[in-house]
């Protein structure tokens, strides 16, 4: 029941950040200065990250739905496809994003290394289901979205600076960091705290042709 709770929270999360980059795309008289400043600047590869950012954070949670994944096989398989690519097009424009960040070599070097590891833990994960290699896929996967989920965390903590009373730019070069590098943490914890017994084989065999997160935790 707890873990059901946690994925329902989870989910709505993710729901909630997606509508809220939609609305940011669709109406732009509300964006933050900084998202302007974004648009104003990069407007195809700020696009890019927002929509990208939208899918993958949506499917990355319906993936780890066991009942989805055990009942709809196929719609599994399609989320994963879309989680991958929307991934791959969004992490590389969150990188180059960051290497023109204006907030300086503190806050481009934190989300250059966030949209790194995004990339790096999706393809590998991608990589080890191609394999066959089940258990390390959704390892990967759960390392994958943890990354994914810095689109929570970082809207977290943002409301927790203005909370507490502090200015934007003194909190981004922080929050830069922070939004990410404590989920990965927590899902490495998660990851090495099961039991051994509990884990699948990751016997190699043949898979069917499909681009992603074919299976989940």
């Amino acid at each position: 029941m707890a873990r059901k709770i946690a994925w329902v929270l989870m989910l709505l999360s993710a729901i909630l950040v997606a509508l809220y980059a939609v609305v940011l795309l669709l109406m732009p008289g509300i964006r933050p200065a900084f998202i302007q400043n974004l648009f104003a600047r990069f407007p195809v590869t700020t696009l890019i990250h927002f929509m990208g950012g939208a899918v993958a954070i949506v499917a990355g949670a319906l993936q780890f739905s066991v009942s989805l994944r055990l009942r709809y096989r196929g719609l599994h398989r399609w989320l994963g496809r879309a989680y991958v690519f929307s991934i791959v097009f969004a992490g590389v424009a969150g990188l180059i994003l960051a290497v023109k960040s204006i907030g300086g070599l503190y806050v481009a070097s934190g989300f250059g290394l966030m949209a790194v590891f995004w990339l790096a833990t999706t393809l590998n994960a991608y990589r080890l289901i191609r394999q066959g290699h089940v258990k390390s896929h959704q390892d990967w996967m759960v390392r994958s979205y943890a990354v994914t989920l810095a689109g929570v965390t970082l809207r977290l903590y943002l409301g927790v600076s203005v909370i507490l009373g502090i200015k934007f730019f003194d909190a981004y070069p922080v929050l830069a960091w922070i939004c990410w590098v404590p989920n990965l943490l927590v899902a490495e914890w998660l990851i090495r705290r099961r039991l051994p017994a509990a884990r699948e084989s990751e016997r190699p065999g043949p898979i069917e042709l499909n681009l992603g997160a074919g299976r989940q935790t």
